[in-house]
């Protein structure tokens, strides 16, 4: 996805969900902090939204433009209509959204998961995909390890839930231990100040 197709999105949830505004959770939300994002983090096709003043009309855009429709067959790429429930996410992360708001969205605002709050929600998910999307997060230091690690504390799971209760006996040289295994287990720990 492209920053321009991000702002179509947008653009595109907002028409269908009769707000004037959304909120960009997943991958693609990074194209608001960064709309010319390394290529490795802007490969999915999707946008997840929820519609910020009217979340009940999430379903409304997932039908009208979601995974398979005929937006997605136009476009090439798709938007995910979900709740808010849909991320864990740091503690005062609507404090931290980054704007994107312009004539492609035809002023309707998106608010995009800032990059450390969503390399921590992506850390909470813990796939494959999602360690090498904060993998290269750190690696092009889009972000920053102490600042994810201060994210980190403060969501709202129980420390076991990141990585699947795996990152035990792991330590940022911060003293954090879950969240030292957590960036360890993303393969971006030698360049950080990590140590095992």
């Amino acid at each position: 996805m492209t920053r321009a197709e991000l702002e179509h999105a947008i653009r595109a949830a907002c028409d269908v969900a009769d707000d004037t505004e959304v909120y960009v959770f997943g991958s693609q939300a990074i194209l608001g902090q960064f709309p010319n994002a390394p290529d490795e983090l802007t490969q999915s096709a999707e946008a997840d939204v929820v519609p910020k003043n009217k979340p009940e009309n999430a379903d409304l855009v997932d039908g009208a433009l979601g995974e398979l429709s005929q937006f997605h067959e136009t476009h090439g790429f798709y938007v995910h209509g979900v709740s808010m429930e849909t991320a864990v996410l740091p503690e005062d992360w609507k404090d931290r959204v980054i704007a994107v708001r312009n004539e492609n969205t035809n002023q309707c605002t998106g608010w995009c998961v800032e990059g450390h709050d969503l390399a921590a929600s992506k850390l909470v998910a813990f796939r494959d995909k999602d360690r090498g999307f904060v993998r290269v997060l750190l690696i092009e230091r889009l972000i920053d390890a102490d600042m994810l690690t201060a994210r980190i504390s403060t969501l709202a799971v129980p420390p076991d839930h990141l990585g699947r209760g795996n990152l035990s006996g792991t330590r940022l040289n911060t003293g954090s231990h879950v969240t030292g295994g957590a960036l360890l287990a993303c393969g971006a720990a030698g360049d950080q100040g990590f140590e095992p």
